[in-house]
């Protein structure tokens, strides 16, 4: 590494990105998906709960005076607006103060909401703590992208984001057959039940929170915020461990980049790095983003109320379906991550997008004819999330990676914040108020918009995706600060 001054602040030469892109995996890999992964597992575990105990929270006895509807409409949009309110807000203090900082005071907040939830004794109480909730993971999705594909080799990038974000549905698992024994009162009363289930998400957390000390700051942003030596001796350790558990020397890493170092990037260079020189990426994050958001926070968030309106499924059983459905989210990413690093990100992306919308019109056609059981209709969605999941993972992957380094956690915040909100806000609402109803046709019209907004993006896909397997994040981006 050599430095030189410039008017701007030292100019760097250095080829700290080219040496983490050319690690082997290693069990130090391992740490980085354990300690920054596991969050999504408690995002799922959030989603799932809420929606498996929306039944139980409004009958008699539950210590709250609240509809299911309130709970699937107005508590889920309150989780989503405060999951984009904190991803603006703690992505832009994520690219001004760095990654590690944020993914632990974000969770720290998270884990602190959801234990507040727990004690909820009026539906106020329960709407405030779900949006801190949701405040907290907003801010996590930008701080752990940005950390994730920074620390990644570039031949693995693909398939790990992916499996990192897919882990949500883990978490969708262990929700599921935690709402079952907790809606069991046999096991525990109606109003203290659904509480020990927010309370497991809080000391999740804390174990989450003491793994997560041992994950170093990216040394990519380091290097740009002038702190060049703590990046060489992060990497030269990380290097070390490798060589000690390959029992050979690295090979010579290949390409330098120079930087003129500075502490921030203002909003008007954020601005026009989105909207000027790269437009059409921009349409492609928003288009991923709306289609998924309204998919997944749309109707996931009432499936328990469908089963328990339609098919006349206990309330307390509904954990059951949505398990089986979060393997086979899961089982998406988990199996066809690979090909998003050997096919392709624009051939896998549009694909998913387009086979999931075109698997959910079938489905909301077999359900308009009447065709479907509890445990078919269960059985579709499986098909239809399996791709969705992917394809979905796939949106926080593409807006990480094709913007440059400065812009990166505010990147994927603004585009999740506003593809969510228009998604993810008035879905849930527009959601609850159709199943609502208790009539087929409404339901079926809710399935058609997720669908198309689906097929939309997946062709909107096909077009822009950019094709970033196996590339350093500075050859798909070049870095602001690039000499």
């Amino acid at each position: 590494m050599t430095t030189a001054q410039a008017d701007s602040g030292r100019t760097v030469t250095t080829n700290v990105p080219a040496r983490l892109d050319r690690l082997p995996w290693s069990r130090w890999h391992w740490t980085i998906v354990i300690g920054l992964g596991t969050v999504w597992i408690l995002d799922g575990l959030e989603v799932t709960v809420v929606g498996n105990i929306a039944s139980r929270l409004s009958e008699p006895g539950s210590g709250l005076s609240i509809s299911s509807g309130q709970v699937t409409g107005i508590a889920a949009a309150l989780y989503v607006a405060g999951a984009c309110v904190g991803a603006l807000f703690w992505g832009r203090l994520t690219d001004k103060w760095g990654r590690k900082k944020l993914f632990m005071i974000t969770l720290a907040v998270y884990l602190a909401a959801t234990a507040l939830t727990a004690m909820s004794f009026d539906s106020w109480w329960f709407f405030l703590f779900r949006f801190l909730t949701g405040f907290g993971i907003g801010g996590e999705y930008a701080a752990i992208n940005s950390a994730i594909d920074e620390l990644i080799p570039a031949q693995y990038r693909g398939r790990v984001d992916l499996m990192i974000n897919g882990s949500f549905w883990l978490g969708a698992v262990g929700g599921s057959l935690l709402s079952i024994v907790a809606l069991n009162t046999e096991l525990f009363a109606k109003d203290v039940g659904w509480r020990l289930t927010f309370a497991l998400g809080a000391v999740l957390a804390f174990v989450i929170l003491l793994v997560r000390r041992h994950v170093p700051e990216s040394p990519r942003w380091l290097l740009i915020h002038g702190q060049d030596e703590e990046a060489e001796r992060i990497v030269t350790s990380i290097e070390e461990r490798v060589e000690a558990e390959r029992g050979e020397p690295l090979p010579r890493a290949e390409g330098d980049i120079t930087i003129r170092q500075r502490r921030s990037v203002s909003f008007a260079e954020i601005a026009r790095t989105l909207f000027s020189d790269y437009r059409r990426r921009s349409v492609l994050g928003f288009s991923l983003f709306i289609g998924q958001a309204f998919l997944y926070n749309a109707i996931t968030f009432g499936f328990g109320a469908i089963l328990t309106t339609f098919f006349d499924v206990p309330s307390g059983n509904t954990g059951y379906y949505f398990a089986v459905i979060a393997v086979g989210n899961f089982c998406g990413p988990l199996l066809l991550g690979k090909l998003f690093d050997t096919v392709g990100r624009r051939v896998m992306i549009s694909s998913t997008y387009l086979l999931s919308g075109l698997l959910l019109f079938a489905t909301a056609w077999l359900f308009d004819q009447g065709s479907l059981s509890a445990n078919t209709m269960t059985a579709c969605w499986c098909a239809v999330l399996f791709f969705a999941s992917a394809g979905a993972s796939s949106a926080y992957l593409t807006v990480s990676e094709v913007f440059p380094m400065e812009t990166r956690a505010m990147s994927i915040a603004f585009f999740y914040a506003l593809g969510t909100a228009a998604g993810g806000i008035s879905g849930p609402l527009l959601f609850a108020d159709l199943t609502g109803t208790g009539k087929v046709g409404d339901t079926v019209l809710a399935f058609q918009i997720g669908a198309g907004l689906m097929c939309a993006a997946g062709l909107v896909a096909a077009v822009l995706a950019v094709r970033a397997e196996g590339r350093s994040l500075e050859d798909i981006a070049k870095p602001l600060t690039a000499a």
